[in-house]
């Protein structure tokens, strides 16, 4: 843990005013503005923070169109109280406190978002059964476009990229949200104890308390690091070329060469989960030989490779079946989550619709 750090967002963060009051004018952090050029040069600023931002309201949340939401909410915040931002704090770290409370208010709810391996234990392929559970259930996958910005350094890159891998994620929705917000804001954005301190309006010993009971925590859950997707070394792109090939032609002997004993299998909605390549190929045999004959079209998403699944149309042509994100380990697949809600997952991935021939 104490390794996934993003060194480029930490910052100084003083107290402003509260942000959601109603707000009677505008004016930015330097000063009033007027016109139709001041507002729009404010609004830059504020898109710039965009995608860091989504970044850390889907480590908070994860679900990739709350995140969205939380953001989007956030800059509404910011828009109306800007006539009241006193400038002791940097425009990035006010940013950061409104998301974290609109974040706050969400899990207040109490909804927390899992993947199947997180809710039932292993079911043996004789006696699978899908069960579909309400889509807030589950972690949604994220385009690691909407998440990751493009630090310089490829070391922070490979960094972001681990922090937002569906284990990980997973691992954090078991943190009360107190803690999940110090966690992120220490570790993963490399945020001073001083500086998330102010920022939740509590000390320096409560935050290093948080910090120290969040790390128990994950430890516990032992999120499984897998293999980067961007870049791919030349052993990766092998085994991701041999995965397509194996599952467009269906060949169960060479999909087992590829896959860990210990490999899983889930397809949300359904809370049903497989783990072992004899039980994943018996499904993938049986019910799931309904994928016989489809088509793979490389992509990512949440920093590790993934897959959109095509089924063949008997009217002609491929449509929309799931979205494989598939973690590797070692040289092997470790984990494929098919995310099966084609019509929420495919848009956001700005996926086609459909393959011809």
């Amino acid at each position: 843990m104490d390794a996934m750090v993003d060194a480029t967002a930490g910052s100084t963060v003083g107290t402003p005013v509260d942000p959601t009051e109603p707000a009677g004018g505008r004016a930015g952090p330097a000063g009033p503005v007027d016109g139709a050029a001041g507002d729009a040069a404010l609004q830059d600023r504020l898109e710039e923070y965009r995608t860091e931002l989504t970044g850390y309201c889907y480590r908070m949340l994860g679900s990739a169109f709350e995140a969205e939401d939380a953001v989007q909410d956030t800059m509404v915040r910011a828009w109306r109280a800007l006539d009241r931002f006193e400038g002791r704090s940097s425009l990035r770290s006010w940013l950061y406190r409104i998301a974290t409370n609109v974040c706050m208010d969400a899990l207040n709810a109490g909804n927390r978002r899992a993947r199947p391996i997180d809710l039932t234990a292993a079911t043996p392929v004789a006696q699978a059964q899908l069960t579909a559970r309400p889509e807030v259930t589950w972690l949604e996958p994220v385009p690691d476009g909407r998440v990751l910005p493009q630090p310089a350094d490829p070391a922070e890159a490979a960094l972001a990229r681990e922090s937002v891998r569906l284990a990980f994620v997973a691992a954090l929705q078991h943190l009360p949200a107190r803690q999940r917000a110090v966690l992120i804001l220490r570790e993963v954005l490399a945020w001073r104890a001083s500086e998330v301190a102010e920022l939740l309006e509590t000390s320096v010993a409560s935050v290093n308390s948080a910090l120290q009971r969040a790390r128990a925590t994950l430890a516990a859950r032992d999120p499984q690091r897998t293999d980067p997707a961007d870049p791919l070394d030349e052993g990766q792109r092998r085994l991701l070329d041999r995965y397509l090939a194996a599952f467009e032609s269906y060949d169960m002997a060479a999909l087992t060469a590829l896959l860990h004993e210990d490999a899983t299998l889930s397809m949300p909605p359904y809370d049903l989960w497989l783990r072992g390549h004899d039980d994943i190929v018996g499904w993938m045999l049986g019910v799931g030989s309904v994928c016989r004959g489809s088509r793979l079209v490389p992509t990512t998403a949440n920093g590790t490779p993934a897959f959109a699944h095509y089924h063949p149309d008997p009217g002609g042509g491929f449509t929309p079946w799931a979205l494989m994100v598939v973690e590797t380990r070692d040289g092997k697949v470790s984990g494929i989550t098919s995310f099966l809600d084609v019509e929420r997952w495919f848009p956001l991935f700005g996926l086609p619709d459909r393959l011809e021939g």
